[in-house]
């Protein structure tokens, strides 16, 4: 980043920029146009509703944390007419009230690969499954889902999804992607909502000359071709391949980690759907999750999330997004069997409890890699 000095209507930008396209089609998995913009993955959200809808269209939101409440308000600023489906904090919705909800009246559904707000995964699969020969788009949000879960982004029938540049792809904040599917493109001719910035048209324009239409964060450009090069370098020089192993690796962890709460005595928020992503733990009965927040930073430099909005002090969340692996597992898990002792002598759980569950988890899922591989 601090070497990205190119002007970006350069010849030097534009090879960049082409390339970290092209890869990110590659991390994303699919083969609809890919265009990024300079904005938190907010801004994509808001793309995708001012670019594919109209003032009175009826659309779906489906939702069960705070980013699914996102879309909603979205939606609603644009003049939408937003019928939704709910599930309880740290629950999936019921399919078949999506089905039920479904009609020809509903131009597009809005949901999260994984809402990480309650350390929930949704099943875009499924969703996509539904809307199959419909004219309703798909809309994902999966700004954490990308590089933590393995989607069939163009079987499934995704027409956008989104990705952040501060999850998975390890950079800091500031740029948004998402993949566009043809059908999509088409739609956008006959939205009627204001755009200017955020006109997805003008960027798949700029992009196909490897430019972006206003000033780009060239550092931050320069920082995801890094990144990519990176994932490229994990599986063997195919982006793809590297993107594997990063969600094998965040299911590991999340695996790990849900195994050791468990041995601690805590209890996951969202047991029957778990992300990959992030792993939401209750704060034990009595107690604030931020007074755990607190001290895994005071004593071990450990940064983990509270809760958000009215969920503060009822959970704490453990991300396994991009570059943790095994060994900062591991010492999370330690971390916090020593806090939880400190916090809640009465109970006084033996050390190495959730390690041990955690290195059990490890030590399965390893058996079964070695078999899988003996077969092929």
């Amino acid at each position: 980043m601090a070497g990205a000095d190119m002007h970006h209507r350069t010849a030097e930008f534009r090879k960049l920029y082409a390339k970290v396209l092209g890869q990110l089609k590659a991390f994303i998995g699919t083969q609809n146009d890919v265009v990024v913009l300079t904005a938190s993955g907010t801004g994509a959200m808001e793309a995708a509703v001012s670019n594919l809808t109209s003032p009175g269209d009826a659309v779906l939101v489906l939702t069960a944390g705070k980013f699914g409440e996102r879309w909603a308000g979205l939606a609603k600023a644009f003049g939408c007419k937003v019928d939704g489906v709910s599930a309880p904090y740290g629950k999936t919705f019921d399919l078949a009230e999506v089905q039920r909800a479904l009609g020809a009246h509903v131009r597009a559904v809005f949901v999260q690969a994984t809402e990480t707000s309650t350390g929930v995964r949704h099943d875009v699969g499924a969703i996509g499954e539904m809307l199959r020969g419909s004219e309703t788009l798909l809309i994902v949000d999966a700004i954490t889902g990308l590089g933590t879960t393995e989607f069939d982004v163009d079987g499934a029938g995704v027409d956008v999804i989104i990705g952040g540049s501060q999850k998975a792809l390890m950079i800091p904040p500031g740029l948004a992607y998402c993949a566009v599917s043809e059908r999509a493109w088409a739609k956008m001719e006959t939205s009627k909502q204001p755009r200017y910035y955020f006109d997805l048209r003008k960027e798949r324009k700029a992009a196909a000359k490897g430019e972006a239409s206003y000033t780009p964060s060239v550092a931050l450009i320069a920082a995801m071709g890094a990144a990519l090069d990176y994932i490229a370098g994990v599986g063997g020089g195919d982006v793809a391949e590297g993107r594997k192993q990063l969600v094998a690796n965040a299911e590991l962890c999340a695996a790990m980690t849900r195994a050791a709460v468990k041995a601690i005595g805590l209890e996951p928020f969202a047991p029957q759907s778990p992300a990959a992503a992030v792993t939401a733990v209750k704060a034990p009965e009595g107690m604030s999750s931020t007074e755990i927040v607190k001290a895994l930073q005071a004593e071990f430099g450990a940064t983990v999330s509270d809760g958000q909005g009215e969920m503060k002090g009822e959970l704490f969340r453990i991300a396994h997004l991009g570059y943790f692996d095994y060994m900062d597992t591991i010492a999370l898990i330690g971390a916090l069997e020593q806090v939880m002792r400190q916090v809640r002598p009465e109970r006084r759980a033996e050390l190495g409890e959730g390690l041990s569950a955690a290195q059990q988890e490890y030590a399965r899922r390893a058996a079964q890699q070695r078999s899988a591989a003996t077969q092929v």
